[in-house]
């Protein structure tokens, strides 16, 4: 498909919709961009909200099967289920992402990336989804937002779920869970796991893609379980400890390593008080983990352990019924154990933030400042500052400013033979403008933005190590349409990219690499008595997959086809088409895509 195909036919249906719309009166969901309690019709930044509802609804079998095609979001992956998964948001790098688990900040030390292809996805209650620059509350990585996933939280009445499936390519998967609670109490204890053959995850040569051929199918398995539990004291204490623990061994191609296990494990803990009506208290402290055994051939070849220690306290003092006043701390240790010989295994990181929400006159602003302390780089200071002003009782304005940074990573850093002690921390400045509404036929918002980032780590080949070298100029549009058309409700967005590379060079002006330029998915269901139907359209426009620009991925059109069958109150069928007209296409060259595959899932979930 031409880009200006793409553009025209999502223009023209993004036009069209407002002019039939039914009514939509979905209520608001709680979101945690500024770190306080906000709806998503508060907040002055750019987010999106994936509900339990909506995993289910749509039928996702992966975090990139549900991430794929949201609004800002470019995923390559490397060759299906279990295989690396790379999440762009804004054009940003793959490691400019910070990714927190219920609170906790995850992700590998060495690499620098959370591997979300091996997080399952039966465990998550919701995704928060915010993007911009977000290191003056959250320190480094936030360059092109955070992803915040939240695992399964009991309440209510006593209640046990149960899933088993299976589907093309060999797949299997099923899933049991408990749950609880009441006004004080509250617990979820959850089990799943899954399997598949897969299919060859690479085509590749000696000289390019995966550097070797190995026409096989390449497979994945994952073992997880999670657990979830809180009380609330008469006093008004909040504790809550929460528990992932995730087991994936996939097959690829490679010609170093072509199986890894892997282990991502997050334990946490929270407590909320407030000794005044106005100052309210929290603590958050928890350990994740990241480790990684890889084998060549079934023959043992190296291990990469990464161990996160994090603890964050956090006052929020309310002053009236306009200003909210938040100051905190940050601690962070990082430690690496490893078969390769890092000259430096851990590193701490201190941090003092604040922030300013106030509401003077119809005018909402917000400001925000952070100090880091590095025991590798040194310090650093962050600053953000938002503005938003409602124009009707329906149109708001907003307005964002921030800047960000991007800390190096132990492989940058200390790999032996490759790393360089002496990098900078990649820097960015983020502007941001944007309209959003809400009317009695739904919701809609459309932001611009521009980032510019400098000090990119790259390699150099003068020295044989990675250098701060680098620039990127990015500007985007995204614009979302929300609503409901005669039952059927349409879940839209399309994306406008500009990741222009601004180093110097031969590369001046080129695109940067896996990034798509137009992206369109448009998502519908509608209830029909006791029948469910769905379909997602997903439309991205070319990219390229190099620096030089020389190796282009085509523009490709999805589309993807679901059921599902009330059985009773408690029992559900469900079937799921996925790339229905067999496309063939990549996200990252010379990786294999699933073609037309289908899935069947029977589900017990009492009703409420």
């Amino acid at each position: 498909m031409k880009k200006y195909h793409l553009s025209a036919m999502a223009a023209l249906l993004l036009g069209a919709i407002p002019s039939v719309l039914a009514g939509n009166t979905e209520k608001p969901i709680i979101v945690t961009a500024t770190r306080t309690t906000q709806t998503t019709n508060e907040t002055l930044a750019s987010v999106t909200v994936i509900s339990r509802k909506d995993i289910e609804r749509q039928q996702a079998r992966s975090i990139q099967d549900l991430l794929r095609g949201v609004s800002g979001i470019n995923i390559a992956n490397n060759g299906g289920p279990g295989k690396t998964t790379s999440i762009f948001m804004r054009g940003t790098e793959s490691d400019h992402v910070l990714v927190l688990i219920d609170g906790i900040k995850v992700g590998s030390a060495t690499s620098g990336t959370t591997a979300f292809e091996n997080i399952p996805i039966e465990q998550i209650e919701r995704i928060e989804i915010v993007r911009g620059p977000r290191s003056s509350l959250y320190g480094s990585e936030a360059i092109g937002g955070v992803i915040q996933i939240f695992t399964r939280k009991g309440g209510d009445s006593f209640k046990p779920s149960l899933s088993f499936g299976g589907g093309s390519y060999g797949t299997l998967n099923g899933s049991a869970g408990l749950s609880g609670g009441n006004k004080k109490g509250w617990f979820n204890l959850s089990a799943s796991g899954m399997g598949t053959r897969g299919f060859n995850a690479c085509n590749g040569s000696s000289n390019a893609g995966c550097f070797t051929t190995e026409p096989d199918k390449d497979g994945y398995r994952n073992v997880s379980g999670s657990a979830r539990a809180g009380y609330r004291f008469n006093n008004g204490l909040d504790l809550e400890a929460n528990f992932l623990h995730a087991d994936g061994k996939t097959e690829f191609d490679g010609s170093f390593v072509n199986k890894s296990e892997v282990v991502q494990q997050v334990i946490g803990g929270t407590a909320r008080y407030s000794p005044t009506d106005m100052w309210r208290i929290s603590l958050i402290a928890g350990r994740s983990r990241e480790d990684s055994d890889n084998f060549k051939n079934n023959t043992f070849q190296s291990q990469f352990n990464t161990r996160r220690d994090t603890v964050s306290f956090q006052n929020d003092l309310t002053f009236g019924k306009h200003h909210l006043a938040t100051v905190g701390l940050d601690y962070q240790n990082d430690q690496v154990d490893s078969t390769s010989d890092f000259a430096v295994t851990s590193r701490n990181n201190w941090a003092v933030f604040g922030q300013h929400q106030a509401a003077i006159a119809k005018h909402d602003l917000q400001f925000s400042l952070r100090h880091d302390k590095n025991e590798q780089f040194g310090s650093r200071v962050t600053g953000g500052a938002g503005w938003g002003y409602p124009i009707s009782d329906n149109v708001r304005l907003t307005a964002n400013f921030g800047t960000a940074y991007k800390a190096p990573t132990f492989n940058e850093l200390y790999f032996p033979g490759f790393g360089n002690a002496n990098l900078r921390p990649e820097e960015s400045r983020s502007f941001e403008f944007g309209t959003n509404g809400k009317t009695d036929w739904g919701n809609w918002s459309l932001n611009t933005y521009e980032t510019r980032i400098d000090h990119l780590i790259a390699f150099d080949a003068s020295t044989f190590a990675p250098k701060n070298i680098d620039q990127a100029r990015i500007r985007g549009l995204e614009a979302v349409v929300n609503t409901q058309i005669k039952g059927w409700q349409l879940n839209s967005n399309l994306t406008f990219l500009d990741p222009e590379n601004h180093s110097s060079g031969i590369n001046r002006g080129n695109i940067l690499p896996r990034r798509a330029e137009q992206s369109f998915r448009i998502d519908t269901n509608r209830q029909f008595g006791k029948y469910l139907l769905g379909a997602m359209l997903l439309a991205e426009g070319e990219r390229y997959d190099d620096l030089a620009n020389t190796r282009k991925l085509d523009s490709y059109v999805k589309f993807d086809l679901r059921s599902e069958y009330v059985i009773n109150p408690n029992w559900r069928l469900l079937g799921r088409v996925e790339n229905l007209f067999d496309k063939h296409y990549e996200t990252a060259s010379f990786f294999n895509q699933p073609g037309r595959n289908f899935f069947v899932t029977l589900r017990y979930q009492p009703s409420s």
